[in-house]
Order: C-alpha cells, then structure tokens, then sequence
C-alpha cells in the first residue's frame, strides 16, 4: 500500500487494515509450510504494510502528543 493512501485513513480503519493484513500473514506462512504457496514475495510484502501502518499509527500519536 502506497503511504499516502494510509495517511488518509482513520485510526480506526488503520487498526482494521492491519488486523487484516496479519491474519492474511498468518494463512501465507501455513501456505508456505505446507508447500502451498505460489507468491512467495507476498511474505515480505504484507510485513512492509503492517510496518507502513505502525509507523503512520506513530506518527498521529506524536502530532497528537504536540
């Protein structure tokens, strides 16, 4: 996901999206034990997004805090 479209979310969809983007890790790494897994890079990929929004999530407490 592109940050500026996780800029304009709300705290409450940001939580949502990455709560989604955790399970969907969880279900790829059984995928990935059990030889099923076709798109590795996805991995990676979803662990970035979930970074993204953590730092975003950061980033509105701080301006919060100010």
């Amino acid at each position: 996901m592109k940050p500026s479209a996780l800029r304009e979310m709300t705290r409450d969809e940001l939580n949502q999206k990455a709560n989604e983007i955790r399970e969907a890790q969880f279900n790829l790494k059984f995928q990935k034990a059990t030889g099923q897994l076709d798109n590795t890079a996805q991995l990676p990929k979803n662990k970035r997004d979930v970074a993204r929004i953590l730092t975003i999530l950061s980033e509105m407490d701080k301006q919060a805090g100010a």
